[in-house]
């Protein structure tokens, strides 16, 4: 007896004998797409080639039809082609997108059916492999259906609440030395302007990763953290301003007092422990 999911299956999984392989198309937060098969043969699907990964296997993979996350572990390999443990030690891959999906590899021009989508979760090195969550795509859901109050500012600088244009707060320059968190650079915004803001690293090992800015003074910048890997010397960054999310700051430095996302003169919790008299 066919069951209700094999029903809807289409032909080539129907048969008694399949020639099924599986696919993973990881989508990275900065763009980078690349696509892995379980097959002992690259396969090309929708234009993406996949890798032959033999090692790559997911565990049981548990869905439902109501809004419960669909879960799932993989394992694989680190390959030098595919997924570098510089990278993963780097944090790229944390967030990225993937699609799980079945496809039949004696015919890959035939649409592959997906299992699973979602985000990858935790990454755990385990010496030459690494182990993976995926997390479904309601997780997304999992978040305040309205924001907190807090007395400082609950915008990004930048981001669509805030409004401020970044172009004018960004300034390209090189890194000349590189001393534990402390970077020195050549040229930069005088004064404290970049402390909360953020290093983007434009070459080397880190190109592309950004390093929260926690403190300047002068041409030395303290980070919050540094990347796994450092570069050569010098390598050019971009420097971004920071601001301390407080109200002062926004309207005396940026003037955007209209769009501060913050109750300064909401009362806080010591409110609750006072007494009457007090």
């Amino acid at each position: 007896m066919v069951s209700g999911a094999m029903s809807a299956a289409p032909d080539w999984l129907r048969g008694e004998l399949v020639t099924l392989a599986w696919c993973w198309r990881l989508s990275r937060r900065d763009g980078v797409v690349i696509g892995l098969t379980s097959h002992d043969r690259d396969l090309t699907l929708a234009g993406l080639c996949y890798r032959a990964a033999p090692g790559m296997k997911p565990s049981a993979i548990e869905t439902s039809d109501s809004l419960d996350a669909e879960t799932m572990d993989i394992e694989g390999a680190i390959a030098s082609e595919a997924i570098m443990a510089a990278d993963l030690d780097a944090g790229r891959w944390d967030g990225a997108a993937m699609e799980l999906l079945v496809a039949d590899w004696s015919a890959p021009e035939t649409a592959p059916v997906v299992v699973a989508r979602g985000f990858l979760g935790a990454i755990e090195r385990r010496g030459g492999a690494f182990g993976a969550e995926l997390q479904g795509v309601t997780r997304l859901l999992d978040r305040p259906a309205c924001p907190a109050t807090s007395p400082s500012c609950r915008a990004i600088l930048g981001d669509r609440a805030c409004r401020i244009d970044l172009a004018p707060l960004t300034h390209e320059t090189s890194a000349v030395a590189i001393d534990g968190r402390q970077v020195t650079i050549a040229d930069g915004p005088a004064g404290d302007a970049l402390r909360f803001g953020e290093l983007l690293w434009l070459g080397g090992p880190p190109c592309g990763l950004a390093s929260p800015i926690a403190g300047s003074e002068g041409p030395v910048l303290t980070l919050a953290e540094m990347p796994p890997h450092l570069p050569a010397l010098p390598v050019r960054v971009r420097l971004t301003q920071g601001c301390d999310k407080q109200l002062a700051t926004c309207r005396g430095r940026f003037a955007n007092a209209p769009n501060f996302r913050g109750e300064t003169h909401l009362p806080g919790n010591d409110l609750l422990t006072r007494y009457p008299g007090n």
